[in-house]
């Protein structure tokens, strides 16, 4: 196979194979890697060292960090899906060292938020959808077939399990875990366990919380408010005055209370 190569000044030169198109408004970085038969349109700018596979689509005002890799046939920056689109100037935005795998698709912002999000060092297995104005933190994967409706934000490090749907304007926290084939409505609290078919909580992210390094006090800690809070019988206002009067404030349940009492979808229940 036939490739191009141009020299983008200091270390690796760029490489484009020669069925690649390439708009003239795209910006690749050094080290940039664009396999046969992709597309990269107007207003794409690649960071140093990313990948693009074959037949991969970038159709604009896209934003990839550096070292992404992007798997054969993903779409990203691709018009929103919502009647409310009517043209406007919006951007995606991936941070660096993510992962889009085969078949993804990842839509630009609407004139909501101007633009869609997804952080570093994420994982976004195939078929994955992510639709328009969502906000994905860093390190948060998603595997096979999840499909996100609009404005859903992922805090970092959640992981959401294969064939999920996501209802539009849901939260799920960091450190969340979510079983496969689930549905989510409601917002999924930092730090737990969810699954179902409607989606319920299962405790805490144990196994998860014991991978990221959260010490046997931290984990202490949010056993005891996820008691107080889902395990209790009080009602939600109840159970946060308890939980910040009884447990102590350390960041990881200050921010479970917080994401609780902020919540506007509502809280998934056990």
């Amino acid at each position: 196979m036939s490739e191009m190569t141009l020299d983008t000044g200091e270390r690796a030169p760029t490489r484009v194979h020669s069925t690649a198109l390439i708009d003239p408004g795209a910006e690749l970085g050094r080290g940039v890697v664009v396999g046969p038969y992709a597309i990269v349109g107007d207003g794409v700018v690649v960071g140093d060292g990313t990948t693009i596979g074959p037949h991969a689509f970038i159709e604009r005002d896209t934003q990839l960090g550096n070292s992404c890799q992007i798997f054969t046939g993903a779409v990203l920056g691709t018009d929103p899906q919502d009647l409310k689109y009517k043209g406007e100037r919006t951007t995606l935005e991936v941070g660096d060292r993510t992962v889009v795998r085969e078949y993804a698709t990842i839509n630009r912002g609407t004139a909501a938020s101007d633009r869609t999000v997804i952080g570093s060092d994420c994982l976004l297995m195939a078929y994955t959808h992510v639709a328009h104005d969502c906000e994905l933190g860093n390190h948060v994967v998603l595997s096979n077939a999840v499909n996100m409706a609009g404005h859903v934000v992922i805090e970092d490090w959640a992981v959401v399990g294969g064939m999920t749907g996501i209802h539009q304007f849901v939260r799920i926290g960091a450190h969340a875990f979510i079983g496969g084939a689930s549905r989510v409505t409601q917002d999924i609290p930092p730090y737990v366990r969810a699954s179902g078919t409607p989606t319920r909580l299962y405790g805490l992210n144990s196994v998860g919380l014991d991978r990221r390094g959260l010490s046997p006090e931290v984990r202490g800690a949010l056993k005891s408010a996820y008691r107080i809070l889902f395990q209790s019988g009080l009602n939600v206002s109840q159970g946060i005055a308890r939980a910040e009067a009884e447990v102590e404030q350390l960041p990881e349940v200050r921010h479970l209370v917080a994401f609780i009492r902020n919540s506007e979808r509502g809280i998934t229940i056990a």
